[in-house]
């Protein structure tokens, strides 16, 4: 017994533990997303995460610096960062047709929006490239995401860009529908709408990223696996929606496509940032790669 305890001490005592800063938004879709991870239900060996929650046009720019090991990214962000970070094939938010909606505080067709006040939750989140690509000559107001709905209720601005749960609260709160910028992708690409990422430091190398894409990939799996429990603690960051509302987000934000993106989400993750660098959005030299599993031929 003696000795079988020294050499599970030498063992532990050989094993070296790397730990990483994993950096994702305070919301209900990325607390079920991570809550296997978060709660210990999923481990991954030789690694150990502390997660660090900040909206994400904070950690587009703390990515400017290399804050994080692995952190949320909008799409959008990736192409000014892709020297620093590597997508992750997994833990990315896509739009089925549905996205970052539009509203206002009264009916308006789309070429009203031409010239008009629009507030955004940041200059580097897809939301924000979406539009301008939707329509380029608004004019753009930066707030955190969670003041749009009043700024656009008070008249601060004439319209604004709803993301998060936003999306199901609009109409609620007497705002109206101008466009869904992800129905209105869909239409024009037949393809899903890439929304936010997770990205991990190159300097980490391939190795340490795959073993965290797993961790990730194996968190969201046990999260769709084990619904009712993985819902339950996203409650407590479900910003006062109720159960039902936050299932339906949950929804539609983890799902297949938060799995893995499969090359049709590749596709609309190139198109996507193609279009942002023909329209002088997006660096047009940047790299735009997946971090993945090489398949034996």
């Amino acid at each position: 017994m003696i000795k079988e305890q020294f050499q599970r001490m030498a063992r532990t005592s050989n094993t070296e533990t790397l730990n990483l800063r994993l950096a994702h938004s305070p919301d209900s879709d990325d607390a079920f997303m991570f809550y296997a991870l978060a709660t210990g239900k999923v481990r991954a060996p030789g690694l150990k995460f502390t997660h660090v929650l900040q909206d994400i046009e904070t950690l587009n720019r703390a990515a400017e610096t290399e804050t994080y090991d692995v952190t949320a990214l909008s799409f959008f962000a990736f192409p000014f960062l892709s020297d620093k970070y590597i997508l992750l094939d997994c833990g990315a938010s896509f739009g089925d047709g549905y996205g970052p909606i539009v509203v206002a505080s009264r009916p308006m067709k789309r070429e009203e929006l031409a010239g008009m006040r629009v507030a955004v939750p940041g200059t580097r989140t897809t939301s924000y490239l979406a539009l301008k690509l939707f329509e380029p000559n608004v004019e753009t107001v930066t707030m955190p995401f969670d003041r749009i709905l009043d700024a656009v209720r008070e008249h601060e601005v004439d319209a604004g860009v709803l993301i998060h749960v936003g999306q199901l609260l609009y109409a609620g709160l007497g705002l109206t529908r101008v466009a869904d910028l992800g129905q209105w992708w869909q239409k024009e690409t037949g393809l899903p709408l890439p929304l936010g990422a997770n990205a991990v430091r190159r300097s980490l190398g391939p190795d340490v990223g795959l073993r965290a894409a797993q961790a990730i990939r194996e968190s969201i799996a046990f999260g769709l696996d084990h619904r009712e429990a993985a819902l339950n603690y996203a409650m407590q960051f479900a910003r006062d929606m109720d159960t039902e509302t936050a299932d339906q987000f949950v929804g539609m934000y983890v799902n297949r496509w938060t799995l893995g993106y499969g090359e049709e989400g590749r596709r609309a993750v190139r198109e996507l940032l193609s279009r942002g660098a023909t329209a002088g959005l997006v660096p047009g030299d940047a790299r735009i790669d997946f971090l993945m599993e090489e398949k034996a031929a």
